[in-house]
């Protein structure tokens, strides 16, 4: 446990501007967005509605290696839900977020559409914004994203982790986030490209300090009575499996980790035993060839996503195949990016391994 002094602001900002009532009525709406398609995330497969809150987070003590200042976080809570009636459903992004990571997504993915071919604000998640908790303490899943990739790149598999029982915290790590919104205005991304060795070690050691920070900061977060600090793992995708793993290790908090196909060549492996541990990769992946070096002698469990490419983790493996099939992606875009595999085949085996993983470690 680290000593810092944090500022926690936990109130619902779903219902101040990053979730306006307009915004979530407008993405409601059924008509297409200049001509293009209507696009909708997967349910969750779990029996309880989902609630949502949105929390951001501050450290005084600690400086924004990116654009110096305060550090800043935004995070997004999922957890089971008493009762969803009366509490609309919260948009994946916020309007201004969407705006950005329109003109930023063709850039980062050559091959997904160009800006104004989808309105990326008009695309739901499942969670309720503000919905009462359903009683009871459940176990706590912390999830980092993929380097210049958001938190809610990694909404479905969240959802779904939540639907059955957990609180998910998706965490924002802006400066190499694609866009975030915080309450001090929007956070751009710093990469442009792949990042050197030296920009993705600042990368992975920001969000290792970030992933303790919410560690330490979980009793203060406004869903508090519901989590139970003794079943906490955390899972992350590309760079943000490299730091679930990193920020782990030594932590007897920690109980489990899941890897989705993130490097673990930056630090020494660390002697003694150290958390369940997954490693989960696709067989795709350009980078296969230093996962598996940097994944060498390294006791965990192993999985292998079968036709499937790096992004097929995130949001990107249901939206890109909708996306071809409306002619807004090419077959060479969608295998590059999440591989060739059935869509929902491939999603129900990600949330299969990962959700089988942390019950069977954080039971």
């Amino acid at each position: 446990m680290t000593s810092r002094r944090t500022v926690l602001k936990g109130t619902l900002l779903g219902s101040a501007a990053a979730l306006l009532p307009t915004a979530v009525a407008a993405a409601e709406a059924v008509s297409a967005f200049a001509g293009g398609p209507l696009l909708r995330l997967p349910a969750p497969s779990g029996p309880y509605p989902v609630g949502m809150q949105t929390v951001h987070l501050t450290d005084p003590s600690r400086t924004d290696p990116w654009v110096g200042g305060v550090r800043e976080l935004m995070l997004t809570v999922l957890y089971p839900a008493r009762s969803v009636r009366g509490f609309s459903r919260g948009p994946q992004l916020t309007p201004a977020e969407a705006r950005v990571f329109a003109e930023y997504a063709p850039g980062r993915h050559p091959g997904l559409p160009k800006p104004g071919a989808v309105d990326w604000a008009a695309v739901l998640t499942h969670g309720h914004v503000g919905a009462p908790p359903l009683p009871g303490r459940r176990p706590v899943l912390v999830y980092s994203p993929g380097g210049g990739d958001s938190r809610s790149l990694g909404t479905s598999l969240a959802e779904d982790l939540a639907s059955h029982g957990r609180v998910v915290v998706l965490v924002d790590h802006p400066g190499d986030a694609s866009q975030v919104e915080l309450p001090t205005g929007m956070r751009t991304t710093v990469l442009f490209g792949p990042p050197d060795p030296a920009t993705f070690r600042t990368m992975v050691d920001t969000r290792i300090a970030d992933l303790r920070l919410i560690l330490d900061q979980l009793s203060d977060l406004p869903l508090a009575p519901v989590m139970d600090s003794r079943r906490i793992g955390l899972y992350g995708h590309s760079a943000g499996g490299t730091a679930a793993v990193y920020a782990a290790r030594g932590d007897r908090r920690v109980g489990a980790v899941a890897n989705l196909e993130g490097y673990l060549d930056l630090y020494p492996t660390p002697a003694g035993r150290e958390q369940p541990l997954l490693l989960f990769r696709t067989d795709g992946f350009e980078g296969t060839a230093r996962i598996k070096s940097s994944w060498a002698g390294l006791p965990g469990c192993r999985a292998l996503l079968a036709d499937a490419n790096h992004w097929a983790f995130t949001d990107y493996g249901s939206l890109v195949p909708r996306l071809q099939s409306a002619g807004l992606a090419t077959a060479t875009a969608r295998a590059a990016l999440v591989g060739t595999g059935n869509p929902v085949v491939t999603l129900a085996e990600v949330r299969r391994k990962v959700g089988t993983f942390f019950a069977h470690h954080l039971s």
